[in-house]
């Protein structure tokens, strides 16, 4: 897959535009089920005409820059949206730099000197795509703007028991510790990476070493408790508990939110290595133990159930 970072005025490297092509245009944070129903239709419309499908994302979150700074955080930062659209067969990415000088264009604007240059036959977007300064372009007045130079495919809601599936919708399930219906809305499970750093080295202490990760505060977080995590590290696959939060029981003065994962049956040294983390089921809330006796056992409880679940739900 090829990917081109693009800024405006775009300048465009060699080979970065076929003869013609179809676009599907979208943030994309999450590709999600409505989103991959936007992306295979680009898919199939382009298996149709002979002719490649791309897909044009932004960077950072537009809202980020309408003044939203909690899409600062993303579901998935661009390494990973880049994964899921080569894995489902997108052929090139343009990547274009969301800045105030982007914000402004027009539609007129955005039609004549993005589009057109891109050479699209095919634009397909969702039902709720707007384009141009102040949102002002919508998905039912984009072909308008193109004046018939391409055609113009709207992609319908995506439902799901009632709900159209969102990034909005994901973000909140995340918040309230719901992964089952995450895992239903994204059609895979929730996946967090980070660097595994030194922590405080406690848990081995008390039998239960913990990789620390650090995510680089790129990923919305799910709310503060404990896991059943399915890790990834290099080719191996490896269960666990994760906790997410504050560690009560061993606070002393200012307290840091922490992500903290525990593998079965494994004793590495990792620092320093990339630890992928897929969040299976939400266990139960942190809370503050009056012993660290109490907290072993609460751990041994959890990592018993975690096993359970993670039983159920093969690799």
């Amino acid at each position: 897959m090829n990917v081109y970072p693009l800024s405006y005025p775009f300048d465009l490297p060699e080979g970065a535009v076929p003869e013609s092509q179809v676009l599907a245009i979208g943030d994309f944070d999450g590709v999600h089920l409505g989103h991959q129903e936007v992306i295979r239709r680009a898919l199939g419309t382009a298996h149709k005409l002979n002719i490649p499908a791309s897909i044009m994302t932004f960077d950072p979150h537009p809202r980020v820059i309408l003044g939203h700074s909690k899409y600062e955080q993303t579901l998935t930062p661009s390494a990973d949206k880049l994964d899921l659209l080569e894995k489902l067969g997108v052929a090139s990415v343009y990547i274009v730099r969301f800045d105030t000088a982007f914000s402004r264009l027009s539609p007129e604007t955005f039609v004549d000197q993005v589009l057109r240059r891109l050479a699209v036959q095919t634009v397909v977007v969702g039902f709720d795509f707007r384009f141009g300064y102040q949102g002002e372009g919508t998905a039912d007045t984009l072909g308008l703007f193109g004046k018939g130079s391409f055609a113009v495919e709207v992609v319908r809601p995506f439902h799901m028991d009632g709900d159209k599936v969102s990034s909005t919708l994901i973000r909140e399930c995340l918040q309230e510790g719901d992964s089952l219906r995450t895992e239903q809305l994204m059609g895979r499970l929730y996946t967090i990476s980070g660097t595994v750093v030194e922590g405080d080295k406690r848990g081995r202490t008390i039998g239960f070493p913990t990789a620390n990760i650090d995510t680089g505060d790129a990923y919305v977080i799910p709310k503060r408790g404990v896991y059943a995590v399915r890790a990834r590290l290099g080719s191996r696959k490896l269960d666990g508990v994760m906790n997410i939060g504050l560690k009560p029981t061993f606070a002393t003065g200012e307290m840091k939110q922490s992500i903290e994962v525990h593998l079965f049956d494994f004793d590495e040294t990792i620092y320093g290595q990339e630890l992928t983390v897929e969040v299976l089921d939400y266990l139960r809330e942190e809370r503050k133990f009056g012993s660290v006796d109490e907290l072993v056992r609460q751990i041994e409880r959890d990592s018993l159930t975690a096993r359970e679940r993670l039983a159920a739900h093969p690799k």
